[in-house]
């Protein structure tokens, strides 16, 4: 396996030479970075190039990295640097999925937003159309827009749900409750009635733990 991916690195590398923000291998995972200007070019590429033919787009997920590389994220759960090492400038990205049934490869792809108050990236719909729904989930739980998509609505929660639930900084009960009105004969909204509260992981260990 190791070896296959050197292979692979080395075709990324040559075949898409300035337009490689980053190429990393971890834990037999590739996973190239490209910038948001880069990304229809080379994601086109990946799939039509005779050496790599990306032909399935399986996944594509958004990501937060609003609090990724601190020594304390939301919630008092610990992020040691040994998992998390980068401190990324940017805060939104869409990480995408690839395979390649030609070369029997895998490829993760990483895209960042360039505007953290309101990230925008072009749609991969007409390259894979297997994007569509997960774009949409992207923009429902993230707020990512996907300029040229043809049906971006949200996907998972209700239609007129205010906020984006997968967002780092979304309050973990939610802005709002519902509930059903007998005197109005309808569900209506209202504010959450649960107090903010800190989540502590249940279980403390000493640092070393597990490494000896």
């Amino acid at each position: 396996m190791a070896a296959d991916l050197s292979v692979l690195q080395e075709k990324l590398a040559r075949l898409l030479g300035g337009k490689v923000v980053s190429l990393a291998n971890r834990l037999n995972e590739l996973t190239l970075t490209v910038r948001a200007g880069d990304q229809l070019e080379v994601l086109t590429r990946l799939r039509d190039d005779a050496e790599l033919r990306f032909e399935q787009l399986s996944d594509l997920c958004g990501m937060d990295y609003l609090t990724y590389g601190s020594d304390v994220s939301e919630g008092g759960a610990y992020l040691k640097s040994d998992f998390a090492p980068v401190v990324y400038p940017l805060r939104f990205a869409v990480v995408y999925q690839l395979l390649s049934f030609t070369h029997n490869m895998r490829l993760r792809v990483r895209v960042f937003a360039e505007d953290d108050n309101f990230p925008v990236l072009a749609s991969v719909n007409e390259i894979w159309p297997s994007a569509n729904w997960y774009e949409r989930e992207a923009f429902d739980l993230y707020g990512i827009v996907f300029t040229g998509h043809p049906d971006l609505r949200r996907i998972l929660t209700d239609y007129g749900f205010v906020g984006n639930p997968f967002r780092k900084d979304f309050p973990l009960s939610g802005t709002v409750e519902m509930r059903y009105d007998p005197e109005q004969q309808r569900v209506v909204y209202q504010p959450v009635s649960i107090e903010p509260r800190e989540i502590t992981p249940r279980t403390v260990r000493e640092e070393d733990y597990g490494r000896h």
